[in-house]
């Protein structure tokens, strides 16, 4: 379990703790297309945590909490707090401290999620809390992710707030992404029961490490996933990620299974994911298990966090991975995080001619109608209107 005593406090938390919520902010919107959103009120100050009761958790004897909300089936005593640091006993009651206190409230080009088949050139309202139920080495967005609450600032937002400000900047959807949703799942299924009441679409970007039933249970009110596989490799998720394999190919089965529109995304990380082998084995599983049509983001890595000591991914290395990918039959392959790469753009798999064209998160052509290709007439899958 993980405990609020202060042992083992890394030098990612010193740091977060030094840069406060700005720091936080430059790390989350710097050059890729956020736009941080304007609230009556300031952030509130360090801490914002209102306990309240969570789903997914099961009350068992001598005041144990046992909560099925993902792999890990933390059991808890009185007054501690899970691995993820936001599911907690409190009395022998099982609570999240992760309700309407997200610390990042943005908009977002849906592209930067990355969605490339969702909405193209819309713009999302993104949220996410504090922490994690994984410890990846490369994570990106580690001061928010793999700290406790009562440690970053917070806005205060409840489900009806969060709604409210989509709207009033007339955006298309509700994005639960960068953090991992998995572990404000309460504040997360609410937002999104209120967000569809709205008209508005749910996305998810998550790393798919959840129960079977707390998410199908989600995904009734989800339209779009895009789920990190992270690597095709049991030894490389317990090793780099802090986690297992498994659950994750469960879940992703489990979204397409529900008819989610899914994509995926994997960071290629030099040495560590990047063997081709394993490549074509990832993309073989993809089209049998989930289909040709499920778009495959193969994103560039950039050395930070635990794996600073790491190159950035070379563009040949991209190459490699979305020919080995298309030679495997998938049909829509992505070259992200290399701004002008041919790679952005979505091309027919019938007629080869570009039906969006993108240069980073900028939309510069569409040849799509009604679903299907302007071109040819070749319905394309994806959530367009």
């Amino acid at each position: 379990m993980y405990s609020n005593d202060g042992t083992g406090r890394d030098l990612a938390k010193r740091k977060l703790l030094k840069a406060g919520f700005g720091g936080l902010c430059a790390l989350c919107l710097a050059g890729v297309g956020g736009r941080a959103i304007r609230t009556q009120a300031s952030p509130a100050p360090r801490g914002l945590v209102r306990p309240r009761p969570g789903r997914w958790f099961r009350e068992g004897a001598g005041g144990l909490v046992h909560c099925e909300l993902c792999p890990w089936e933390c059991v808890l005593e009185s007054g501690e707090t899970a691995r993820c640091r936001v599911r907690s006993n409190q009395g022998g009651i099982g609570h999240t401290l992760a309700y309407g206190n997200p610390v990042l409230v943005q908009e977002d080009p849906v592209e930067r999620l990355p969605f490339f088949h969702v909405l193209p050139s819309s713009r999302t309202l993104s949220v996410s809390t504090a922490g994690c139920n994984l410890a990846c080495k490369f994570c990106e967005v580690w001061d928010m992710a793999l700290v406790d609450p009562h440690e970053v600032h917070a806005y205060d937002m409840p489900p009806a707030t969060v709604i409210d400000h989509a709207t009033a900047a007339h955006l298309k959807s509700v994005s639960y992404a960068f953090g991992e949703p998995v572990v404000f799942y309460e504040y997360m299924f609410e937002t999104a029961e209120l967000a569809r009441d709205a008209g508005l679409l749910n996305l998810l970007h998550t790393a798919g490490y959840i129960q079977p039933a707390p998410l199908k249970e989600l995904a009734a009110r989800i339209d779009a996933a895009n789920v990190d596989l992270k690597g095709f490799d049991a030894a490389f998720y317990r090793d780099i990620c802090g986690g297992e394999l498994a659950p994750v190919l469960e879940s992703l089965v489990s979204l397409k299974r529900a008819g989610v529109h899914l994509e995926i995304t994997n960071i290629l990380i030099p040495t560590l994911n990047d063997d081709i082998g394993s490549i074509r084995r990832m993309c073989a599983w993809i089209r049998d298990e989930l289909g040709a049509d499920v778009p495959l983001h193969f994103a560039r890595f950039y050395p930070l966090y635990r794996l600073a000591n790491l190159p950035q991914t070379p563009v040949s290395s991209l190459d490699r991975a979305r020919e080995t990918a298309l030679e495997e039959g998938l049909r829509y392959v992505y070259v992200s995080r290399v701004t002008g790469h041919a790679g952005e753009n979505t091309y027919c798999p019938n007629c080869a001619e570009i039906v969006i064209g993108r240069v980073g998160f900028i939309i510069d052509e569409v040849n799509l109608s009604g679903g299907r290709c302007s071109h040819c007439g070749e319905a394309i899958p994806g959530r367009w209107a």
